[in-house]
C-alpha cells in the first residue's frame, strides 16, 4: 500500500503562509455564512460494502504484523452520544490509517468517519472516497476553505466522526514541542458544537518478536458556540496540542511499564519465535508435563 494518509490542510506551508491561509480562509467561510449564500458542502458517499471489507483487511494485516493491539485503559473513549466528534492524532507511522479504521469499528461503530486527504493523491486513489475521505488542495487558501466547508458540514450531524492528524507529517512520539497546523484552531473556533479528543498509538516492542500497538485517548475539549469567544483560533491550537502531549506522556509511562494489564487486549496477532524454537519448547514443556504458549510475557 501507498501513503496516503488523512491530512490537515496547510501541509508543507511555512508557518506564517499558512496562518495567512487559514485566516483568510476563516474570513471566507465566515463572509459566507453570514451573507445567506449557500455553503453546503456534499459529504462523500460511503460504500458500506466496501469500507467494511477494508476494515476487515485492516484487521487481518496488522494480525500479520504484529502481536497485538491494545487500548489503555486508562485513556479510554468519553462518552460523547448527541455530539459530533473530531479526533486528532499524532502520525506515528504509516500504519495510522488502519490503526483508526479497526479503533472506529471497536468504539464508534455506529458512527459515520470522515477524514481529509490531499486532493491529488484522491483523484489518483478514487476508491478512498468510498472509504469517507474528502479531498483538500494543498498549498493554498482554496484548500483551507474546502476544509472549513466540508467539516462543518460532517459536525452538522451528532453520529460523525471527523478524524484528522494535524501535524500533517509523521513525526515521532518522543519530538517536543508537538506543532500543529491552524487549521483545527481554526475549525474550533467556527465550532458550533463538538467534542474535540485526542488519541494517540505507540509501536514498541516488548517481549514478543513482533511489536505492539498501543492505543490512547485524552481528556476532551467540548467546544460551544458560546465558549468559541474565549480564545482565538491560534489559542485553540495551543490548547489541541497540549491536550496530545499529555496524552503521549502518559502513553508513553505505560509503554515503559510494558504492563499488559494496563491494556484492553482488541487485537491479538502473533506470536512465538519461529518453527525450529517455538517446537523446541514445546517439546520441553511436554517432557515437562507443562502446558505450552507461544507468548513470553505480555498476554
Amino acid at each position: 500500500m501507498t501513503t496516503q494518509t488523512p491530512t490537515d490542510f496547510g501541509l508543507c506551508q511555512p508557518a506564517g503562509a499558512l496562518s495567512a491561509c487559514a485566516v483568510e480562509a476563516s474570513n471566507v467561510v465566515r463572509s459566507e455564512s453570514g451573507s445567506g449564500r449557500p455553503q453546503s458542502k456534499t459529504l462523500p458517499r460511503i460504500s458500506p460494502l466496501l469500507l467494511n471489507w477494508f476494515t476487515w483487511y485492516s484487521r487481518r494485516y496488522i494480525r500479520r504484523h504484529f502481536h497485538s493491539l491494545r487500548v489503555s485503559l486508562a485513556g479510554l473513549p468519553p462518552d460523547s452520544r448527541g455530539w459530533p466528534l473530531v479526533l486528532y492524532s499524532n502520525h506515528a507511522s504509516w500504519w495510522d490509517a488502519l490503526v483508526c479504521l479497526v479503533v472506529k469499528q471497536e468504539f464508534f461503530p455506529h458512527r459515520t468517519a470522515f477524514a481529509p486527504m490531499d486532493a491529488a493523491l484522491l483523484e489518483r486513489y478514487k476508491m478512498f472516497r468510498k472509504f469517507g475521505f474528502f479531498g483538500v488542495a494543498q498549498d493554498s487558501w482554496q484548500g483551507a476553505i474546502q476544509f472549513l466547508r466540508t467539516a462543518e458540514a460532517i459536525l452538522e450531524s451528532p453520529d460523525n466522526l471527523l478524524f484528522v492528524t494535524p501535524q500533517s507529517r509523521f513525526a515521532d512520539v518522543r519530538e517536543r514541542p508537538v506543532r500543529f497546523k491552524a487549521g483545527l484552531g481554526h475549525l474550533a473556533l467556527r465550532g458550533e458544537h463538538a467534542f474535540f479528543v485526542p488519541v494517540v498509538a505507540e509501536y514498541v516492542f516488548w517481549e514478543e518478536r513482533l511489536p505492539e500497538i498501543l492505543v490512547r485517548f485524552g481528556e476532551p475539549v467540548e467546544v460551544r458556540a458560546g465558549n468559541c469567544a474565549a480564545l482565538d483560533a491560534k489559542s485553540w491550537t495551543n490548547l489541541f496540542e497540549r491536550k496530545l502531549m499529555e496524552t503521549q506522556d502518559a502513553l508513553a509511562v505505560e509503554a515503559q511499564r510494558r504492563n499488559g494489564n494496563d491494556f484492553q487486549m482488541m487485537l491479538r496477532g502473533g506470536a512465538g519465535q519461529g518453527r525450529v524454537y517455538d517446537g523446541w519448547r514445546w517439546l520441553k514443556a511436554k517432557l515437562r508435563c507443562e502446558s505450552f504458549s507461544k507468548e513470553h510475557g505480555n498476554k
